[in-house]
């Protein structure tokens, strides 16, 4: 039972993760002035696959444990806010909105974090450094915005 919820707690983050491919980030966001933190190009999809591995062990752990429905339904709002944000930020080009959308994601990636904890510390432990890479996604859609003020959609 652990397989069959991993693979499709995997297809609903590789789902999620399609959005870069469909909205990929392209010259536009190649000209926004970043900070010199910024992580190099080559890291984003390294980083994406082991988190989205990490995540779906997570939430197959928890999906076969009594008590889950909280962690459940937080995996579910942490996983549609991932989809939406990539779309909103190099679809739409709203830097700004990008912000919002990731603050609320990484509210309910903490969120979530805790709530699988309550479970299985093991699954709230895996999504540790999910809490990581958003918080520097988040650290640097705000740099962004803030250095390209005039950047995008909204001005």
């Amino acid at each position: 039972m652990f397989w069959l919820c991993f693979t499709i707690f995997l297809l609903a983050c590789l789902s999620a993760g399609s959005t870069g491919g469909l909205f990929p980030p392209g010259k536009w966001y190649e000209s926004l002035d970043k900070p010199p933190w910024t992580p190099p190009n080559w890291l984003f999809p390294v980083a994406w696959t082991s988190l989205y591995l990490l995540m779906a062990a997570a939430g197959a752990r928890v999906a076969v444990s009594d008590g889950n429905a909280v962690a459940m339904a937080l995996w579910s709002l942490q996983i549609a806010l991932n989809g939406l944000w990539t779309p909103v930020f190099f679809g739409l080009k709203r830097l700004r909105l990008g912000l919002i959308v990731l603050i609320g994601l990484w509210l309910s990636v903490a969120l979530t974090l805790v709530a699988l904890w309550e479970v299985d510390w093991i699954a709230g432990l895996m999504f540790v450094p999910y809490l990581v890479w958003v918080s520097v996604a988040g650290a640097l859609n705000y740099s962004v915005w803030q250095r390209n003020p005039n950047a995008g959609a909204e001005s």
